[in-house]
């Protein structure tokens, strides 16, 4: 499978990606354009936390588009946010609402066999090395890394805090590891908020049983830390470049020591 990446650390930490790619599994003419597919992906989410396999963390990845299958969807189908405005297990529009498909959208049938080909192997090797990992060490973290545009009108209001914690309200994690992420958030002078408009997905809801060990948390990034975010997304300007040096890193390498801290039992 080589869509999907995983690099094997022993630390009892998992940093995951599930929309950094932009792979489009062959779907390019179905589309209205493969940039359209493109637009809502995380960009460079992976190489903007690359240093967490330094420290021993161990990274999965998948190179698959958000928009040929959600891996942060449930797989049923079911809203994460009902009521409110977001996008399905297969997309069929973009977070501005524009439509992705030319023609037809995907079928029960193609979903099926998108879940059966990407969805369901990225989270059994989720599954794999969060158990591999919780055996060792007795504990482990699971830390979803996300980040979106600041200002997405038809998905939240106004401008995005710079870092979204999200753990179900606490329910997917001990509160000392929410408190201290949620410090050193606060402590760094940026905007931040804790279970707001992204509280965690499926990824952080499905695994997060911190009585079992397991403690799950979503971190989902204003993308104006670390790239330039144009008033207006062209194909000519979007993705524009991962900041060499943005200013954001130094608060996410805080935040990885602290998280691995409370993993090893030093919190």
């Amino acid at each position: 499978m080589d869509w999907l990446r995983v690099h094997r650390g022993d630390a009892p930490l998992v940093v995951a990606f599930p929309h950094g790619g932009t792979g489009l599994a062959g779907l390019d003419e179905q589309f209205v354009s493969p940039w359209h597919a493109q637009i809502d992906t995380d960009w460079w989410i992976a190489e903007l936390y690359a240093f967490a396999a330094d420290l021993g963390a161990t990274l999965v990845a998948t190179d698959i588009s958000r928009s040929v299958i959600d891996m942060n969807r449930d797989p049923s189908g079911a809203s994460l946010y009902p009521g409110q405005a977001t996008t399905e297990l297969c997309p069929t529009t973009t977070f501005d609402g524009e439509p992705l498909y030319r023609f037809d959208q995907p079928d029960e049938a193609a979903i099926t066999q998108r879940l059966n080909l990407y969805h369901r192997p990225y989270h059994e090797a989720l599954m794999a090395e969060l158990d591999r990992l919780k055996d060792a060490n007795g504990r482990v973290v699971l830390y979803d890394a996300h980040s979106i545009r600041s200002h997405v009108p038809r998905l939240f209001d106004g401008e995005l805090p710079q870092f979204n914690i999200g753990t179900n309200g606490g329910a997917t994690s001990a509160p000392e590891l929410e408190t201290v992420v949620a410090n050193i958030c606060a402590a760094s002078g940026h905007s931040h908020v804790v279970n707001g408009r992204f509280k965690g997905g499926w990824t952080t809801r499905h695994y997060g049983r911190p009585e079992e060990g397991i403690h799950a948390i979503q971190m989902e990034l204003a993308q104006r830390g670390y790239m330039t975010e144009p008033d207006t997304i062209t194909h000519a300007n979007w993705p524009s470049p991962l900041d060499p040096n943005p200013a954001i890193r130094p608060v996410l390498e805080q935040v990885i020591a602290a998280t691995l801290d409370f993993a090893k039992g030093r919190q």
